[in-house]
């Protein structure tokens, strides 16, 4: 008989491994969570991105913030690691995507999706505590004026996000007992509108993941292990299918202390799209889980998404008040725009973005750029310079979050970069999807006309002729055999016993919105699945059990 350190260790606490958390403390099972990033709190978030040691992630370059900047040959992908996953650095924007996205993928014919979902949808907006954005501010009333120059006013919404904002004509910043779970959660402040929900709320009223699932997982015993690296794990006991558990190993994020060695009966991989298939590839290639699918790696999709953006140089108006992501509007029945800040001062990303740039993907498409950059300093000399610098960027701009149901994808597979043989890395392959949207940048071409903005494009679809995302999902694809993808339609990896995917990268097609509520979703899900422990659900206090018999 081995002896276990937990019933279920978790690798990565973003949406799927929070929830993972909550609900199989919940069970009755003992959980233990590893995540690479830190604990934050209002004393050690960054208030601007320029201290950027503090807000970027590149481990290598002793850079210990949450937000890693990750270059493929095919796409820049933005993605989160921090206790809470993304969820530290996301616009907490938490919609429901089209109907039509379950009849798309490996997956459509797993479940009947259209009548299963809506109830875990339910619950995800319930513990995320969803509503509908009440600080709109300028940004937004820009997006609506865009719109209806455009035509299409009628599509403008506002979102519907995860933020505390308290009661109608109270103080903004006022503290409340905990809102959403009895007194079982914490306390919380309501809203200040202060823009900096993508660079770590201060201010105790973004609903991240340590104010809910994460909070009650711990708070019912969840031991969650932060700068911890997963390494390496192997099935016990002599069993290569894992039926009697597994070993795993971990090191400090940082190099500093010694690896340890844990026993858990299960093993459920949370560790984001990116994180979950670069750790199965390497455990793969070494020996450690060797009958993971030839699949892994397939069909990683982007969200057909592109970053586009429409700066006010001198403006009077400040345009990174109200929440990160504030409104939207459709432009065709495809194509989802919605209106993005920083707060004041967060200056860093406008090193991402330039004029608006046409023209075709390629070689050729930096030639574009110097001709409408030369255009833009001939035909508004001062305001093209303006706009150009990185001060005062975060008030004068509004940067549009561009989204795609149109399906495409891109594989990820382990390689030898040319330039350093002697290692191997998980590089993107394939087709290339589209670089940029033809009728989003038309839709910002006649935005800045009408509003007297400038224009702008994101300088790795010009540079590098790739897109940026936000939103990376797939790579372990949901399927009905391992030739066609990694995980069953419970989340259970094929060939293996007692391991699990559970994130962003079991998604199976483009969303078009959002898609942190559907992983979400995803993982009320899968969690559905797997019984009480014993049979019997440990006790919860009386308040928190209600709270989530109403969830």
């Amino acid at each position: 008989m081995e002896k276990f350190d937990c019933d279920y260790l978790i690798v990565g606490s973003g949406f799927g491994g929070s929830v993972s958390a909550c609900r199989l403390t919940e069970k009755g099972y003992d959980v233990v969570v590893l995540e690479q990033g830190r604990r934050w709190t209002p004393d050690n978030l960054p208030k601007t991105n320029w201290k950027f040691w503090d807000y970027l992630w590149k481990p290598s370059l002793r850079l210990r913030g949450f937000l890693n900047l990750a270059l493929f040959r095919h796409v820049l992908i933005l993605h989160g690691n921090a206790v809470g996953g993304g969820s530290i650095t996301y616009a907490q924007t938490l919609l429901v995507p089209p109907d039509s996205v379950w009849n798309e993928g490996d997956w459509a014919d797993l479940d009947d999706w259209n009548k299963v979902m809506p109830q875990h949808y339910t619950t995800a907006k319930r513990m995320l505590g969803v509503t509908e954005n009440q600080r709109p501010s300028a940004a937004d009333w820009k997006l609506k004026d865009m719109a209806k120059a455009g035509g299409i006013e009628d599509s403008f919404y506002l979102t519907d996000v995860g933020v505390f904002f308290g009661d109608e004509g109270d103080a903004p910043g006022t503290e409340y007992p905990d809102p959403y779970f009895g007194g079982e959660g914490p306390a919380r402040n309501s809203c200040n509108s202060c823009g900096g929900c993508m660079v770590g709320c201060r201010y105790n009223a973004k609903n991240t993941l340590d104010k809910n699932y994460l909070y009650l997982a711990e708070k019912r015993g969840a031991q969650v292990h932060a700068e911890t690296k997963v390494v390496d794990i192997r099935p016990l006991g002599g069993a290569a299918d894992g039926a009697q558990g597994y070993e795993v190993v971990s090191e400090p994020t940082w190099g500093r202390g010694p690896k340890r060695t844990w026993r858990a009966r299960n093993v459920i991989l949370a560790a984001s799209s990116l994180g979950t298939q670069n750790l199965l590839f390497r455990l793969k290639e070494k020996g450690s889980l060797p009958r993971i699918s030839d699949d892994l790696g397939k069909r990683v999709r982007t969200n057909a998404e592109s970053i586009l953006g429409m700066r006010y140089p001198g403006s009077k108006q400040d345009l990174s008040t109200g929440i990160a992501i504030g409104s939207g509007i459709y432009i065709n029945e495809h194509t989802h725009i919605e209106a993005v800040r920083y707060p004041r001062g967060s200056n860093l990303m406008s090193g991402l973005s330039t004029v608006l740039t046409g023209g075709r993907p390629g070689m050729t498409r930096p030639l574009a750029w110097l001709g409408a950059l030369g255009k833009l300093l001939v035909t508004r000399p001062i305001t093209g310079m303006r706009s150009l610098l990185p001060r005062h960027f975060a008030n004068e701009t509004v940067l549009f979050l561009v989204m795609q149901t149109i399906d495409g994808h891109l594989d990820f597979r382990m390689t030898r970069p040319w330039y350093w043989p002697f290692m191997r890395k998980m590089a993107s392959h394939g087709d290339r999807i589209p670089t940029f949207i033809p009728e989003a940048n038309a839709f910002a071409k006649m935005a800045a006309k009408a509003t007297g903005g400038v224009a702008l494009s994101s300088m790795s679809e010009i540079l590098f002729n790739v897109p940026m995302t936000a939103h990376c999902m797939g790579g372990c694809g949901m399927a009905d055999t391992p030739e066609k993808g990694v995980i069953d339609r419970k989340n259970r990896v094929f060939n293996y016993e007692n391991l699990y995917v559970i994130d962003g990268s079991t998604i199976s097609a483009n969303l078009g919105v959002n898609p942190s509520l559907t992983i979400t979703a995803l993982a009320e899900r899968a969690m559905s699945f797997i019984p009480d422990r014993d049979n019997n659900t440990r006790e919860l206090p009386e308040a928190t059990a209600q709270a989530v018999a109403n969830s």
